[in-house]
């Protein structure tokens, strides 16, 4: 399975999307902003980036 790929905040269930004046992205578990791009530790898939590894796994091996 490649973690890599998916591994960004933009694929954690934690990312969230803030829109007011500006558009602004946080990580509601760390609770600061971040940036789609970024990779912490704590990153944790969302469900359907879940199924898309498993699915790759699945067919590579």
């Amino acid at each position: 399975m490649n973690i890599q790929r998916y591994h960004c905040c933009a694929t954690c269930v934690h990312y969230e999307v803030v829109k007011k004046e500006r558009t602004t992205y946080r990580c509601a578990r760390l609770g600061f902003e971040t940036k789609p791009t970024y990779q912490f530790n704590c990153w944790e898939p969302k469900e359907i980036v879940r199924r898309k590894m498993e699915k790759e796994k699945r067919q590579s091996g």
